[in-house]
């Protein structure tokens, strides 16, 4: 199968040049590499926003096996820069696959690139840290390839979150329920209503907010502060929640200054990923940058609280500092790196997580967390 598909050529910023095979969309693109240990789910991992900017190199050597469907879509569309893959099975087989992994890639204009020695650049970023890099199937030359990544703007130099967020407010009203795996019960009936920030939320956390008994509308992320407070003292709005999203959360200075106005107003809050990110610089804690991030399914954690060790799944790039303990609790932490992966903020209510509960993909085990959301609300 490989002859029958075109040559790519990479080129990386430390100086790397690799040829390889290509499969998606035909074009030269510049993106952040890193790599994901999931051993499945690829479909919602390029369609989560977290991944705008980003070529995804894959851990797991088969992929395309399964297809694509429309089901298991984080959003409306592919979002990362590309996919890097040892080995591509253009024939696929599943009774659930609507189409190919390569239509679908070139539907939404995202590189493929297979029949490269995935383990020798996993161990690479491990090794030196994710970098910036080029892919192309019509550029060979390797100096013009360092002059395209060389001129380009860097992952951290660009806002994705004004690329990936909604532009008009939304009812979101699908849940876990409606899934094969709850198909036998019924979601509960909504407590509480909250606005859910949307910096490139996932469609799988806004269902685990449902399914929590909670009513979300989802609003863009250049939302007014003043506004959700005017709903909140008038009891039409209950709390916030701060959504997952790509790309430098210090670069969000408009949404950093709203968030701000919420902490003071003390309208209860929920954070993931970059929600949680975004309320520890707004509270003065500036984060920092993992040297290859958190991108997978089987990452330890370990709940504070409990003692117990749940298995998550994550995607960040970017991590809270250790001296946010003046002023939070750390509730949960990753037992590979000891960084903090959960907070509860001492005498208000708000608290976050790093990890994603919701999976997709991924195991479970935390999805409790967005019970405690609506319990936070309540109180």
């Amino acid at each position: 199968m490989s002859s029958s598909l075109k040559k790519a050529w990479i080129y990386l910023e430390n100086g790397t040049f690799l040829e390889a095979n290509s499969f998606g969309a035909d074009k030269t693109e510049v993106g952040e590499i890193v790599f994901n240990t999931s051993m499945s789910g690829y479909q919602e991992i390029v369609s989560d926003p977290s991944y705008a900017g980003q070529f995804v190199t894959f851990t797991m050597p088969e992929i395309g096996n399964v297809g694509v469907n429309a089901q298991d879509m984080e959003s409306t569309k592919a979002h990362a820069k590309g996919m890097i893959v040892r080995k591509y099975q253009a024939r696929y087989s599943s009774f659930r696959a609507e189409n190919s992994l390569h239509d679908f890639l070139v539907e939404n204009e995202v590189m493929g690139i297979c029949d490269i020695d995935t383990r020798y650049l996993t161990k690479m970023l491990r090794s030196e840290g994710s970098m910036m890099m080029v892919a192309s199937t019509k550029i060979s030359d390797k100096e013009e390839l360092q002059k395209i990544l060389e001129s380009s703007p860097r992952i951290e130099d660009i806002n994705y979150i004004e690329q990936v967020s909604t532009k008009e407010a939304y009812q979101h009203t699908s849940n876990t329920y409606s899934t094969r795996e709850f198909k036998y019960e019924e979601a509960p009936t909504a407590k509480a209503k909250i606005v859910a920030i949307d910096f490139g939320v996932k469609r799988n956390i806004l269902n685990e907010l449902v399914s929590a008994g909670i009513e979300v509308e989802v609003i863009p992320n250049d939302f007014i502060a003043e506004d959700l407070i005017e709903k909140y003292n008038a009891k039409l709005l209950d709390g916030v929640f701060l959504s997952n999203g790509p790309g430098d959360p210090l670069v969000l200075k408009n949404e950093q200054e709203q968030i701000k106005k919420l902490i003071a107003a003390k309208i209860p809050m929920f954070g993931i990923c970059l929600g949680h990110q975004l309320l520890s610089i707004s509270h003065g804690y500036d984060t920092f940058k993992l040297k290859f991030g958190h991108h997978g399914g089987n990452h330890p954690v370990k709940n504070e609280k409990t003692g117990l060790v749940e298995i998550t799944a994550q995607n960040h790039n970017y991590n809270v500092p250790d001296t946010i303990i003046e002023i939070a609790e750390v509730t949960h932490k990753n037992l590979f790196d000891d960084t903090i992966e959960g907070l509860k903020y001492n005498n208000e209510p708000i608290f976050s997580v790093q990890h994603h509960p919701e999976a997709s993909p991924g195991p479970k085990e935390s999805r409790y967390i967005f019970s405690e959301f609506l319990s936070l609300i309540q109180r």
